[in-house]
């Protein structure tokens, strides 16, 4: 039963898993995309970092090409706001990144596009002077964005590209994967002490890249390689993989679905378990209190930390968790576009944000360290919360 060891239109990969973000999407309630539809004109758009807590560091200017008028050209936000399949998500991120930006008494631009005209918006962008651009949102539209060779000014990508495939030169990454979501959680486990691993997962590629990235980051540490369990629902197969576990195991990571990580917890007795943040989608009583001791990293915003939203910010409910997140996707895109508006590169910028703790890495892309949660007779609180 063990064994050892160890990407058409392919939706949206944020911070959370594509596949339950993109059915979230469809039980969310429309609302109009406003005058969100045209650029808004920007009356001052020098931008100041103006949280004492984001910490940058910056090289010298580069050099005055997306200046406007000797002043650094606008922020843009770049959104598939006309897409039938992507807008409620575009949405969400535009609602995010504006309440930022109110917040900063900034007003940056918005350019929408459809399905098939983001290069399109991008040239719309550069027309508009953009000092930065913050986008693209979906995964084929980041493919189209690298492949066009487009010569573009520091540009913040909500999306990442395949495993192995280059940067496109001024591009930076800000995404939510559950991918960093499994490398902290291997972190986690290796810091608490444990040695020997069972990793449940199942065949979904989402999930399978989740048990990878574990899988990686815990051999990165020093681990010996984690025991590999096909994840089959069957109550028989289920009792086979309980005698297995029964071997000693220090830790087990659940690389499962919500409703699957809650049939499974029963069969795995006092092992210590970790699971990706779907696992926190507004779940009944019932399956809470099935999910007992299940540990998972979610992001401030949703995890109650103080300081998540701007200051004199209102929160904004949505009706699921996904949408929620993408809503925290875009403050924090907002203020990581704050540090490149004054003209400048950072080569350090780090902040604690609605998404979570955000570093930048000299792979241009940010790490982010999210909350470690648990669930506790029937509720959600933080990790060795009593």
């Amino acid at each position: 039963m063990a064994s050892r060891g160890a990407r058409g239109r392919s939706g949206i990969v944020v911070a959370c898993a594509y596949a339950f973000l993109v059915l979230a999407l469809s039980a969310a309630p429309t609302s109009a995309a406003s005058d969100a539809a045209a650029p808004v004109v920007v009356a001052d758009p020098g931008v100041e970092v103006a949280d004492s807590a984001v910490v940058v560091e910056s090289l010298p200017d580069f050099g005055p090409a997306n200046e406007v008028r000797g002043k650094p050209g606008p922020i843009v936000l770049v959104l598939p706001l006309a897409s039938e399949s992507f807008r409620r998500a575009a949405e969400a991120v535009r609602a995010g990144f504006l309440a930022a930006a109110d917040a900063a008494k900034a007003k940056p631009v918005i350019i929408e596009h459809g399905d098939d005209d983001v290069m399109a918006a991008f040239a719309k962008a550069k027309d508009a002077g953009a000092g930065v651009i913050v986008g693209p949102l979906v995964r084929d539209d980041m493919k189209a964005l690298a492949a066009s060779g487009a010569d573009l000014p520091p540009t913040i990508a909500l999306n990442q590209l395949d495993e192995g495939t280059s940067l496109p030169r001024n591009v930076y990454i800000l995404t939510m994967t559950i991918d960093g979501e499994a490398r902290q959680l291997a972190r986690v486990a290796r810091d608490e002490g444990a040695a020997t691993v069972a990793v449940i997962a199942s065949d979904t590629p989402r999930q399978q890249r989740f048990a990878s990235a574990f899988n990686a980051e815990w051999i990165l540490a020093g681990g010996d390689a984690p025991v590999m369990f096909r994840f089959d629902p069957s109550p028989d197969v289920l009792r086979l993989l309980k005698r297995e576990l029964g071997k000693g195991f220090d830790v087990a990571l659940l690389a499962v679905d919500a409703p699957d990580a809650a049939r499974l917890k029963p069969y795995l007795g006092s092992i210590p378990s970790y699971t990706s943040s779907e696992v926190n989608e507004r779940q009944s009583p019932d399956v809470l209190r099935d999910l007992d001791n299940v540990r998972f990293v979610e992001i401030p915003w949703l995890a109650g930390a103080d300081g998540a939203a701007p200051p004199g910010e209102k929160r904004t409910e949505y009706p699921n968790p996904a949408l929620e997140r993408l809503y925290a996707l875009g403050m924090d895109a907002f203020r990581a576009a704050q540090a490149f508006s004054a003209g400048n590169r950072p080569s350090r910028l780090e902040f604690d944000g609605a998404t979570g703790h955000l570093s930048l890495e000299s792979t241009r892309q940010f790490a982010r360290e999210g909350k470690l949660m648990q669930f506790r007779g029937g509720r959600v609180i933080p990790a060795g919360a009593r």
